[in-house]
């Protein structure tokens, strides 16, 4: 073999830091400090390995040198989220990205679609394959599953819920105050029929924002009705039905409060095809993609997505880096946005 000329092998085989060596005319030693970027390597010797290594397209086995560094990191977290396809994971899913990528860490996710069960499969998972760390939106209401791995090194932050029977740092919404906000926005525009349409009432976020609601109706000494109030589960098709449903009462609502985005897609669809979208107001918990370009605009309870992913990431990365401080929860102030369906004041066209 001359230099300069790949090494001829078996196209199943991974080339070796050997080969690469080879290659490139240097020792072994001087390929791992290159791999490793130790800033010593004269500038040309490191670029010939480089050269060399995408020639042979070698790739180093973090696994192993994370073991020889002796501190058993394998700059890889897990985030275990509701549904990566839902608006609001997605977003939160790349903020912790964006702020592990600054790290050099990488991100595995796994969505949990509110199964007590897949959360402990995917997060024991994540574990056995040596993740530093947990960024978690829970699925159940026992975390003590965690206990061992937590005495054991293995850092953790729940975003979105707190945990139970467990011991962590959280980031959560302050979904109660949101809830009295959306409620409050629509008793100012003179309407005294609010429905709730929300998640599933056992899920501790959609508890708070329901209690939310009731908390406003009891400010305002509105009697509660329970026809005006579905636990849809997130889920379009229900949140449709459940809207439909509402809206056929002998004394329909004027208002409708959606307290999950899916839950709002849903009724946007059910008002839009019963032509009802300018007669009945409408605000919406959680923003979504477009709701600001429809006919009229989607207003919504804005939860501060980028500064709960954020606040969560680095938080992780403290305790990583050692931090052993108290565990804290820390709660992130949400905000309306007014874009016209939760202005539409009572007594307004129904268009029916």
């Amino acid at each position: 073999m001359t230099l300069g000329e790949p090494p001829s092998r078996s196209p199943r085989s991974r080339p070796t830091m050997r080969e690469v060596a080879a290659l490139a005319g240097v020792a072994i030693k001087t390929v791992s400090r290159v791999v490793n970027e130790v800033p010593t390597v004269d500038p040309a010797i490191a670029a010939r390995v480089r050269d060399a290594a995408d020639k042979l397209g070698y790739r180093p086995n973090l696994t192993a040198s994370s073991l020889r560094r002796g501190d058993g990191r394998t700059s890889m977290i897990g985030m275990l989220v509701e549904d990566a396809a839902n608006p609001f994971s997605a977003a939160l899913t790349r903020t912790v990205e964006n702020v592990a990528r600054e790290r050099g860490v990488l991100v595995l996710v796994g969505s949990l679609d509110e199964n007590p069960d897949r959360e402990r499969e995917l997060a024991r998972a994540l574990i056995d394959r040596r993740v530093d760390g947990l960024v978690i939106v829970p699925a159940g209401h026992d975390h003590s599953y965690l206990i061992s791995e937590q005495r054991s090194g293995t850092c953790m932050v729940f975003v979105d819920r707190e945990p139970s029977l467990l011991d962590a740092d959280s980031v959560v919404s302050d979904n109660r105050q949101g809830a009295v906000t959306a409620v409050d926005h629509l008793l100012k525009a003179g309407h005294r029929r609010i429905a709730y349409l929300g998640d599933r009432a056992t899920i501790s976020t959609a508890a708070q924002r329901f209690d939310g609601y009731r908390h406003a109706l009891e400010l305002a000494r509105i009697d509660y009705d329970d026809e005006l109030v579905h636990h849809t589960g997130a889920s379009e098709a229900a949140a449709i039905a459940a809207t439909e449903r509402v809206l056929s009462l002998p004394n329909p609502p004027t208002a409708l409060f959606t307290s999950q985005n899916l839950v709002t897609i849903g009724a946007v669809r059910a008002l839009r095809t019963l032509g009802l979208e300018h007669g009945v107001a409408h605000v919406g918990f959680d923003d979504f993609p477009l709701a600001d370009i429809l006919n009229p605009g989607i207003s919504v309870i804005a939860q501060d997505t980028e500064q709960v992913g954020r606040t969560a990431a680095e938080i992780l990365f403290r305790r990583l880096d050692g931090d052993q401080s108290p565990t804290r929860t820390v709660t992130v102030a949400t905000r309306l946005i007014e874009r016209g369906s939760g202005e539409i004041p009572a007594g307004g066209p129904r268009n029916d």
